[in-house]
């Protein structure tokens, strides 16, 4: 006589990720993702799943691949935002959300400046003042164009630079004097020649005047860690610019590397400017603990055994961010602007 077989063994419960959901065995494994992977209500994800994903081209990715739930790309295509990626109760909602979605292009300025264009710009309070008072930091957004240089003109010099405020007003619009001698003027891309250089400002100079802008005036040296009152720089690949324009920003006031296929500082600066105002008012729940410090600290702060007893949602509200919000992540602000080195 055959002997029943025997009973299917229970399945061992499977950790799961609150955030990007996915499973491990042991709830070490977990704990070890969660510190690596930065999860936090900053993260851009699925207006439909909520998975959270790395960046925004990752959202894309998901809602596109294969092995994306099909619920995601059924209501997406039907619902969703292809610029902002976000989801709409209706279709009229959708239509009318895409209206306003879709940005206007800026009105060319042309190359027929005057040497320098530059305004008084000041503005007043701090990132800890603005940070308290529940605002969100102030923005000036830059951008460079850039000249050859070199035996084959592949150098790149910053030959002119433009910095707008969020109200669209130019701050310093000026040709910049190489400090080499330009072997291609990249006419076709840049619309510049010898003529627009002849009496361009020097570079140490143009440099002064961006410091004083994006430090409002205070001396670099000078400055208190807690008073500080640095702007967020946003920009078409805003490293690139400040290479060329030899001069260093910290990385935590930086925003945004993107580029587009016009090269023209003033349009660059103002389109950059309305994708940063328009993606700064994103959707999320703002997190702002300054003066708890073991919640800003993450996980470091927790023993193992205290870690292991903690709910994965629990593990979450601990995670601290490593990603650039477009808000801005208060918290780090204030951590970051206590230690972090002010200067060029």
């Amino acid at each position: 006589m055959a002997s029943d077989p025997d009973p299917p063994k229970p399945k061992t419960p499977r950790h799961k990720c609150p955030a990007c959901y996915k499973q491990f065995n042991r709830k070490l494994h977990l704990i070890e993702h969660m510190k690596i992977s930065y999860h936090s209500v900053h993260q851009p994800r699925c207006w439909v799943c909520q998975k959270h994903c790395k960046s925004f081209e990752s959202v894309r990715e998901h809602i596109n691949s294969p092995l994306s739930k099909t619920n995601c790309l059924k209501i997406f295509v039907e619902q969703g935002c292809n610029l902002c990626l976000k989801v709409l109760d209706s279709p009229s909602a959708l239509k009318e959300h895409k209206q306003m979605c879709c940005l206007v292009a800026p009105v060319p300025l042309g190359t027929k400046i005057t040497p320098c264009i530059e305004s008084n710009f000041t503005m007043s309070g701090s990132i800890m003042d603005e940070m308290h008072n529940g605002k969100a930091q102030k923005a000036v957004a830059m951008d460079c164009e850039m000249v050859g240089g070199g035996s084959d003109g592949s150098i790149d010099l910053c030959a002119r630079v433009c910095l707008v405020d969020e109200a669209e007003n130019i701050i310093l619009h000026t040709y910049v004097q190489p400090q080499i001698p330009v072997t291609n003027y990249r006419y076709e891309v840049t619309g510049l020649t010898e003529d627009h250089l002849r009496d361009a400002i020097p570079l140490n100079e143009v440099q002064d005047k961006i410091k004083k802008i994006l430090y409002n005036g205070e001396s670099v040296g000078r400055m208190p860690p807690d008073g500080v009152k640095a702007r967020l720089l946003v920009g078409h690949d805003i490293q690139h610019d400040l290479n060329c324009l030899r001069m260093k920003y910290p990385g935590f006031l930086l925003r945004y590397n993107i580029q587009s296929g016009i090269h023209d500082p003033y349009e660059d600066c103002i389109s950059v400017m309305r994708l940063y105002k328009r993606m700064r008012g994103q959707d999320h729940r703002q997190v702002f603990r300054l003066g708890d410090e073991k919640a800003n600290s993450g996980f470091d702060s927790f023993r193992s055994m205290e870690l292991e007893k903690k709910a994965p949602d629990e593990l979450y509200e601990i995670s601290t961010s490593d990603y650039k919000c477009w808000c801005l992540d208060l918290t780090k602000i204030a951590t970051l602007a206590a230690d972090y080195p002010f200067s060029f």
